[in-house]
C-alpha cells in the first residue's frame, strides 16, 4: 500500500529521509543537496546537478509513469519542457512507499519568465495531438479535494469540513454542466507562471507535469486568472497572457463558476500536508477563512 510523505511529524524531516535512501538506491550524492520546494513534491537540487522530486500525495506512483512518458514524448518533439535524467531509467523508484522521480536540472537566470510565454506555450501545447500514452482523463477536479477531507479531517475544524462537504458537492455538480468548448487538449493541469522556468540561454521551460491529463482548455487557462485574484499577478500579466494565448476567457460564460472551483482546488495541498509542514497548516487556516467569509484576500505559494 502507498504510504504519504505528508503523514510523517516533519514533511521536511521525512522529505531527507527520503532523498538519503533514494540517492543511495540509484548511486548520486546526497551531500549538499539544496530544498527547492516543499508543497506537492519535495523538490531537491543535487550537486550533480539533478533534480530530486519526491511526491507527498499517497497515490503519486499510479500517475507518474504517464508523467514520465509524456515529458519525454513532448522533448521528442519539440516541446520545451523539463525532462527525466536518461541514466536512471527505472522511475518512478519507490522508497518506503514515497514515490521519487529524477530530472535533468535546468540552469537558471535571473530573468523572470512572463505570462506571455507561458500563454504562446499553451497555446502551443493545446495544439498538440494526443500522445500514444494512457494519461487520466479530468473529469473532477475537486476529486484530489474530496479524498484529502476524507483521509485528513483532524486537519480541519468541524464547521469547515462542513462548509467544504457542502462547496465540494454544489461545485461538482456546476462542473458538470459547464459549457466547454471544443474537444479535449492535452493539459499541463497546473498551468501557473512559477512552472515556467527561464534557461540561462533565454529560452523558457514548463516544468512540474504531475497534472498531466486530457481535458478542457479551460482548465489551463483559470490558473493565471485565478493568479490575479489570490497570487499577485496584475491586470497587465492576464491581459499578456490572454493575448499570446489567442482566447479571452473572461468572455466564456463558465468563467466565473470555474473560477470558484479553482478558489476550491487550491486548498486541496495544504488539507494534505498542514500536519507535517507549518507553512500548510498556517496558508489552510488563511485560504479557509478567505473562503468561508467570502473575501479575495492574497494566499501565498511559499513563506514570506
Amino acid at each position: 500500500m502507498a504510504e504519504s510523505l505528508a503523514g510523517a511529524p516533519s514533511l521536511a524531516d521525512r522529505a531527507q529521509q527520503i532523498l538519503h535512501t533514494a540517492c543511495q538506491t540509484v548511486g548520486l550524492d546526497h551531500r549538499g543537496a539544496e530544498l527547492l520546494r516543499l508543497r506537492s513534491n519535495a523538490v531537491y537540487k543535487l550537486k550533480d546537478p539533478i533534480i530530486v522530486r519526491i511526491a507527498t500525495a499517497p497515490t503519486a506512483a499510479e500517475w507518474l509513469p504517464a508523467v514520465l512518458a509524456v515529458t519525454r514524448w513532448l522533448d521528442q518533439h519539440g516541446f520545451p519542457t523539463v525532462r527525466p535524467t536518461d541514466h536512471i531509467t527505472d522511475q518512478p523508484l519507490m522508497c518506503s512507499g514515497v514515490a521519487v522521480t529524477f530530472w535533468d536540472y535546468v540552469p537558471a537566470s535571473d530573468l523572470p519568465s512572463t505570462t506571455s510565454e507561458l500563454g504562446r506555450l499553451l497555446r502551443d501545447l493545446h495544439a498538440f495531438p494526443t500522445p500514444p500514452i494512457a494519461l487520466r482523463r479530468l473529469v473532477d477536479p475537486l476529486a484530489s479535494l474530496r479524498a484529502n477531507l476524507q483521509q485528513h479531517p483532524d486537519n480541519l475544524t468541524p464547521s469547515e469540513r462542513g462548509w467544504l462537504s457542502h462547496h465540494i458537492t454544489d461545485l461538482t455538480e456546476q462542473w458538470e454542466q459547464l459549457p466547454f468548448v471544443g474537444p479535449p487538449v492535452l493539459l499541463h493541469g497546473d498551468a501557473w507562471i512559477d512552472n515556467l522556468f527561464r534557461h540561462r540561454d533565454g529560452h523558457v521551460i514548463l516544468g512540474d507535469w504531475d497534472s498531466v491529463a486530457l481535458g478542457p482548455r479551460e482548465w489551463d487557462l483559470i490558473h493565471s486568472h485565478h493568479g490575479q485574484t489570490r497570487f499577485g499577478l496584475n491586470q497587465h500579466d492576464v491581459d499578456a497572457f490572454t493575448t499570446a494565448y489567442g482566447h479571452d476567457l473572461r468572455a466564456w460564460p463558465g468563467y466565473e463558476t470555474l473560477q470558484r472551483i479553482r478558489d476550491l482546488y487550491a486548498v486541496s495541498i495544504h488539507i494534505r500536508n498542514a500536519h507535517g509542514d507549518p507553512f500548510s497548516h498556517q496558508e489552510l487556516r488563511r485560504r479557509m477563512r478567505s473562503l468561508i467569509e467570502g473575501t479575495t484576500d492574497r494566499w501565498y505559494m511559499k513563506p514570506t
